[in-house]
């Protein structure tokens, strides 16, 4: 029985979602954020934020939410030449992927995650990539997820779980997670305190969040909260 779990936290929409459920799910939660260059570094601010309205909203949780870690990888950065990393208009790439792929990101990320939870005794790792409502990326396919997960196994003789809750819902179901988990509080942590914009934009406060609103980041969440919003309430 799995107990433990290490949320890879960016301080997003998704990977909030996803440190709810390994809240509601496992005994001791510890989550990891990675600094790799990118653009949008305002995340790293805001995942503290987020972690403490967590704690201090969410007394229920509080208690099993352990240490929090930070990850340099600034040699990402030096070898990804991506809108994400540096400063240049959003495209698609003549690969058909956008020029927001970081190659490789989520294959490390798991991979010292992996290094950071044998350390920890962490038996789960938590992430929040999606197939169904997404760029793109081959990093963020269930089959890539699989293939890390028996790769981290038999590489540290340690039988990791990799965790992927928003696998097959789109943004909209992510946002119903979301407000099933911690009711419309959490729902509103996650618009005044998660970050998702590309551009790092805190000014602009949209029905969503903050963010430029133009980027693929803030177009895909502005879509999936539209979509909630106008949905029945559940019951």
């Amino acid at each position: 029985m799995h107990t433990t779990a290490l949320v890879l936290f960016s301080g997003g929409q998704d990977s909030t979602t996803c440190l709810a459920q390994a809240l509601a799910k496992y005994r001791r939660v510890e989550t990891v954020g990675f600094d790799y260059g990118q653009r949008h570094s305002v995340e790293l601010k805001a995942r503290l934020v987020v972690l403490q309205q967590v704690r201090a909203q969410f007394p229920q949780w509080a208690g099993k939410l352990g240490d929090d870690h930070v990850l340099d990888l600034a040699v990402l950065g030096q070898v990804s030449e991506t809108s994400l990393t540096r400063d240049t208009a959003f495209k698609m790439e003549s690969s058909g992927l956008p020029n927001t792929f970081v190659p490789g990101r989520n294959l490390l990320f798991l991979t010292l995650a992996a290094a950071l939870a044998y350390r920890r005794d962490l038996q789960v790792l938590v992430t929040g990539v999606c197939e169904t409502d997404f760029s793109g990326y081959p990093d963020c396919r269930d089959d890539t997820m699989k293939a890390m997960q028996l790769a981290l196994s038999l590489g540290m003789d340690k039988r990791f779980l990799i965790d992927t809750p928003l696998m097959w819902i789109d943004k909209a179901a992510t946002w119903s997670m979301a407000e099933a988990l911690g009711g419309q509080a959490l729902v509103q942590l996650i618009i005044e305190h998660t970050h998702t914009c590309y551009l790092g934009d805190r000014e602009h406060r949209q029905d969503w969040g903050y963010g430029c609103g133009s980027c693929p980041a803030c177009e895909l969440r502005a879509r999936g909260y539209a979509a909630y919003a106008a949905a029945p309430p559940a019951g």
